[in-house]
Parts: structure tokens; C-alpha cells; sequence
């Protein structure tokens, strides 16, 4: 029984192996049954792939081709429009080079021609050299022998006679020199003149400036009579402490509506009037606040001042000048000359001076740098002794200014000689800036006054029939009678009625004397 159970135990063993052999067996067929199903999938679509890249290769050549045929056919369109520009190009050029040669070959003709007319004429001036030669021959003798028979006639030896005729030619010549020397300095005198004038005149129609106006003293409103108390404080304190802070007088009487601050230094007279103006609009007004608001104005002023500077020197394009000067420059905006503000006045004059330097070839940024400065002194003649030229000069050297500015700001009134042309420019566009029309404020019974002078001075001389004061005094017409007063009187008479209206009055600018003479002849015929 056990031997039956064990064959049939064994049995089973060996048919689990055979199973499992088989098995193994069907799953390495199935494999490689899949296996090569895979394979052949794969190559198939590895094959399409491939035939999909040769026909997208294709394309992409069959793409470049024909952007290589129309790249080809463009360059070949440009190269043809260049070679087309560049042909007419050479055309132009050589049509041009027809032409040039065409004149040179005419120039050539011409310089033939008159190559030939000057050998002509040379020939021509041999010929006539001989001509002067035989004839200088055939006068030579001529003279030698009438010099012999002179000698006979006068008994003269030939060295009396040489002296002789050597004082004739001499007294002839220096007549005839005389004569060309006047000549000549009366032609130059009026081209001088004629040119003066209209340099000047070309200068003033170039620049035209406002009138002018303003004197020594300020007016404040004030909003009622009661603030005038305020002002004046418990004893005068308050009035007093302002003329201390400020330096300047303060005048309250009783003008409706205002009060005036007086002061000869400009920078005082603003600072007082801004001061007073703001104590009115804060109301508090007593000694610590005066001063307090004295100094803060004080800098406020001294700011505008030297902006005020800085737009004068960017107006008349003046660089390179330090803030010293830019603000002595703005202190002659408040400052004033016979009504006319000074720092106008200095700008006026630099603009003149440059239009004149330009007109006579001179440097213009020179005669304008003189110009806007030659009157610097007038913002220090308060504080130091002396003219404002020399003032000004000694403070412009200390900022090492050129030579021709210092000179110019020194002798524009003709304190020191002037050793370039700069300061007589300068002086001539101070005196027109000073002499226009409305330039400086004058009375009309001053200038009235002045007018009548002027003829009165004129009528004192013999032999003057009538004056008349013309071109609002800068020019006086003398009417001489032409039995009194010969030619060559006339002249002197002028210059002495110039010389004594220099002596006996004082007036801006120039004036000039014109003297008439002439005479009338007259007959009736019957």
C-alpha cells in the first residue's frame, strides 16, 4: 500500500515537473511570439518615420531652393539697380569733366590771347622807352643849352643859379604840401566824423531802454492814521529803535495813508521799506521785533541783490564775475543818478559799447565786460572817500579784472588819460546813455534855464547876429555876420564859444557848436 501510495505520489511529482516545463516552454514561445510582433511593429514605424523625415527633407530643400532663386534673383534686381546709379553717376561725372574741360580749354584760349596782348604791349612800351630815351637825349641838350645862355643872359654862376632855383622849388613845394596836408586833415576829419556818427547812431537805434524815475525816498502805506501811533511807540521808542536798527530816517506827519523812510544809501532806504511793511501786516511792533525783522530783511535784500546781479550779467552775457561783484552790481538797481537807475544805466553802456567795439573790429565781450562795470563805485561812494571811478577801479583790481576794464572804470570821466580804445568807448556810450531823451529826469524850467544859457553865451561875442539852441540843447547854431567875422575868424570864434560854454556850465554829454557865415549877394534885373 505504501509502495502504491509512493508511485502514485511520484507520478504526480513528475507530471507538477512535466507542467511546469511545459509551461515554461509556452511562456518563452508566447515571448517570443510578442517579442517579435513588437519588432516588426517598431521597424514598421521606424520605416514611416523614416519615409515622413525623407519627404519633410525634401520639402525643406525644395523651400530652400527657392529662397536661394529668389535671393538670387533680388541681389541680381540690386546689382542692377546699382550698377544702373553707379552708370549714370559716371555719366554725370564725365559730362562734368567734358564741361570743366571744355572751360579750361577756353581759359587756355584766353590766357593765349592775352599772353600775346601783353607781349604786344611789351613791345609796344620798348618802342615807346626809345621814343623817351632819344627824346629825354634830345632834351638834355636842350636844357644844357639853354642853361648856357641863361648863364649869359644873367650873368649868374651855375651854383647861384642852382641855389636859386632850388629856393623856388622848395617855397612851391611846401605851399603845395601845406595845401595837401589841410586838405588831407579836413578829408580825414569828416570821414572821422562821418563814421563817429554813424557807429553812435547805429548804436543807439540798436538799443532802446525805459525812462527812468525814482529819487531819495520811499512811501509806505499804512491801513489807517492809528498805526502811525504804533509806529511811534510809547515815547518814541519804536520810531527811534527803527532809525537805529536801520540807519535811516522815518518821517511821520500828517499825509493821510502813509508814511515816508528817507535815506541817502539805497540798501537802507529797501531795507527800511520792507521792514516797515511787514511790522504794518504783523502788527506786533515793539524794539526786539524791529530788530528781529531788520536782519532777516537785511538778508532777504542782500539775496535779491545778488540775484539781481546774476540776471544783469546772464542779460548782457558777462561771465566769470564772483558773487562779490554780481551783488555790488544788484545794489545799483536801487540806486539812482538824476533819476536814472544806475544798474539800466551800466547795462545800457555795455550794450552800446559792444555794438560800437563790434561796428570798429574791436573785441566786443572786452567793451562789454567795461561797460557793465564801469560804474561799480557808485554802489561803495557811500561808505568810502572819493570819486566812484577810482573807487571802483581799486576794487575791481582786487579781483585781478583786465587792465582794460580797470582803465576804462577809472578814466570814463577823464580822472586818468585812457591807454586804450576801450575806455573812450566807454566814455562815449556813458555820455549817450546819459544824454538820450528821457534818460535823466530834468526840470523844465533847469532845462529852460540851460537853453537860454547857452545862447547867452553865444550872443557875447562880436559879430553874432543870432543863436539858436537846438536837439534839446546838444547842439547851438551861431549865425555870424559874414562883414564882421572873416573865414578864418569863424573857426576860432567857435572853438572859443566851445571853450567858454565848457568854463561856465555843466551839462551831460556834449555839446556842439556850429558857426554859420555866409554870404548874400543880391541884384535886380530891370
Amino acid at each position: 500500500m505504501q509502495a502504491i501510495l509512493m508511485q502514485q505520489g511520484m507520478a504526480t511529482a513528475v507530471a507538477s515537473i512535466f507542467a511546469f516545463i511545459l509551461g515554461i516552454c509556452l511562456a518563452v514561445i508566447v515571448q517570443q511570439i510578442i517579442s517579435r510582433t513588437r519588432a516588426k511593429t517598431f521597424e514598421q514605424d521606424l520605416e514611416r518615420q523614416i519615409q515622413g523625415a525623407q519627404k519633410e527633407a525634401e520639402n525643406i530643400i525644395k523651400s530652400a531652393q527657392i529662397e536661394a532663386a529668389e535671393a538670387k534673383i533680388k541681389s541680381k534686381e540690386e546689382f542692377n539697380a546699382e550698377a544702373n546709379e553707379t552708370r549714370a553717376e559716371l555719366r554725370e561725372i564725365e559730362n562734368r569733366l567734358l564741361k570743366r574741360e571744355d572751360v579750361l580749354d577756353r581759359h587756355s584760349d584766353q590766357l593765349q590771347q592775352k599772353e600775346n596782348e601783353l607781349k604786344n604791349r611789351q613791345a609796344e612800351i620798348e618802342r615807346r622807352l626809345d621814343i623817351l630815351s632819344q627824346k629825354d637825349k634830345q632834351l638834355s641838350s636842350v636844357l644844357a643849352q639853354e642853361k648856357n645862355q641863361l648863364l649869359k643872359i644873367t650873368s649868374l654862376s651855375q651854383a647861384d643859379a642852382q641855389k636859386l632855383l632850388l629856393q623856388r622849388l622848395e617855397d612851391e613845394c611846401e605851399h603845395e604840401m601845406s595845401s595837401l596836408i589841410q586838405r588831407k586833415v579836413e578829408e580825414a576829419n569828416e570821414a572821422a566824423e562821418e563814421k563817429s556818427r554813424e557807429i553812435i547812431s547805429c548804436a543807439i537805434q540798436r538799443y532802446a531802454t525805459e525812462q527812468t524815475c525814482e529819487a531819495t525816498v520811499s512811501t509806505v502805506e499804512i491801513p489807517n492814521d492809528d498805526m502811525k501811533g504804533r509806529i511811534i511807540g510809547r515815547e518814541g521808542r519804536n520810531i527811534r529803535a527803527f532809525e537805529k536798527a536801520t540807519g535811516i530816517d522815518v518821517i511821520v506827519d500828517d499825509t493821510p495813508g502813509m508814511i515816508v523812510v528817507s535815506a541817502f544809501n539805497p540798501i537802507r532806504r529797501e531795507v527800511a521799506r520792507l521792514t516797515m511793511e511787514k511790522l504794518i501786516q504783523d502788527g506786533r511792533i515793539h524794539p526786539s521785533r524791529i530788530e528781529d525783522l531788520v536782519g532777516k530783511t537785511k538778508k532777504e535784500v542782500n539775496a535779491k541783490a545778488l540775484q539781481i546781479g546774476k540776471d544783469a550779467a546772464v542779460e548782457t552775457n558777462v561771465r566769470g564775475l564772483p558773487n562779490k561783484i554780481l551783488s555790488l552790481l544788484g545794489t545799483l538797481h536801487y540806486r539812482t543818478s538824476y533819476g536814472q537807475n544806475v544798474l539800466r544805466h551800466s547795462i545800457e553802456v555795455a550794450s552800446l559799447a559792444q555794438i560800437m567795439s563790434d561796428e570798429l573790429g574791436l573785441d566786443g565781450t572786452i567793451a562789454k565786460r567795461a561797460g557793465l562795470l564801469h560804474d561799480i563805485g557808485k554802489a561803495l561812494d557811500h561808505e568810502i572817500e572819493g570819486g566812484h571811478p577810482e573807487i571802483g577801479a581799486n576794487y575791481l583790481k582786487r579781483f585781478k579784472e583786465s587792465s582794460e576794464v580797470l582803465n576804462a572804470a577809472a578814466g570814463h570821466h577823464g580822472d586818468i588819460p585812457p591807454d586804450n580804445p576801450y575806455t573812450v568807448l566807454i566814455s562815449a556810450a556813458d555820455a549817450i546813455s546819459a544824454s538820450r531823451p528821457g534818460a535823466r529826469r530834468e526840470t523844465l524850467e533847469r532845462y529852460i534855464k540851460r537853453l537860454e544859457k547857452l545862447e547867452e553865451i553865444a550872443n557875447t561875442f562880436e559879430g553874432v547876429d543870432d543863436s539858436y539852441a537846438i536837439q534839446a540843447g546838444r547842439e547851438i547854431r551861431v549865425i555870424v555876420n559874414a562883414e564882421k567875422v572873416a573865414d578864418e575868424a569863424a573857426m576860432k570864434m567857435s572853438r572859443d564859444i566851445a571853450k567858454k560854454v565848457e568854463e561856465e556850465m555843466t551839462y551831460p554829454g556834449e555839446i556842439q557848436v556850429t558857426l554859420l557865415r555866409e554870404t548874400r549877394c543880391i541884384e535886380y534885373a530891370r
